[in-house]
Order: C-alpha cells, then sequence, then structure tokens
C-alpha cells in the first residue's frame, strides 16, 4: 500500500515539475495543480495509512492512541484544497487578462515557430 501511495505522490509531483516548465501557460497552471495534489497527497500521508481506525479519541473504542488515526493532516489537506481552487481560480483570471493584453499565451512572451 505504501509502495503504491509514494509511486503516485512521485508521479504526479514529476508529472507537475514537467508541465511546469513548459512554455505555455495553461501547462504551467496545470503543472502547479498536479503539484498542488502531490503536496496533499504527502501531507495526507504523513497522517498515517490506516483503514478503519476512528480520527477522534474514544477510549470506548480504542483505548491506545496508536490504534488511531492523525486527525490534523486531515484538516491540512482539506485546507489546501480550498486554498487551491481558489489559487487555480484566480491563475486562471490572470491567464485570461494576460492573452487578451499580450495575444499570446506563452510564458516567456514568444510565439513559437510552428
Amino acid at each position: 500500500m505504501e509502495l503504491i501511495y509514494a509511486a503516485a505522490v512521485g508521479i504526479l509531483a514529476g508529472s507537475g515539475v514537467w508541465l511546469i516548465l513548459r512554455p505555455r501557460t495553461f501547462q504551467v497552471i496545470m503543472g502547479l495543480t498536479l503539484v498542488s495534489y502531490a503536496v496533499n497527497l504527502f501531507i495526507f500521508g504523513m497522517g498515517r495509512l490506516t483503514e478503519g481506525r476512528p480520527p477522534i479519541i474514544d477510549a470506548a473504542v480504542a483505548p491506545d492512541p496508536a490504534a488511531m488515526a492523525d486527525p490534523l493532516p486531515q484538516a491540512l489537506v482539506l485546507t489546501a484544497i480550498v486554498i487551491g481552487f481558489a489559487t487555480t481560480a484566480l491563475f486562471l483570471v490572470v491567464l485570461l487578462a494576460s492573452r487578451g493584453l499580450t495575444g499570446t499565451d506563452h510564458v516567456d512572451g514568444r510565439e513559437s515557430e510552428s
């Protein structure tokens, strides 16, 4: 389970970095989104990958603290998802404004030679 989880985080991060290095702004935005997802999965994984464990202390159900899931990474990831959506929406508005003002969607301002 941990190996598949680590591979998913690595593939998302690698794909995101590759897209960030592309010349078009939409690809850069998608790359930032993928890196954001990779970081969210990484933070979520820091809360221990457990199945069927309660996230809140309940002495009757789980007297051992090691038998519980950690709720802090779950709360952090939920907050990061909301902030990520807002940031992506802001990036898209800036992309549309930049495209309207410059007439190109290249990050460096140059047109492609095709």
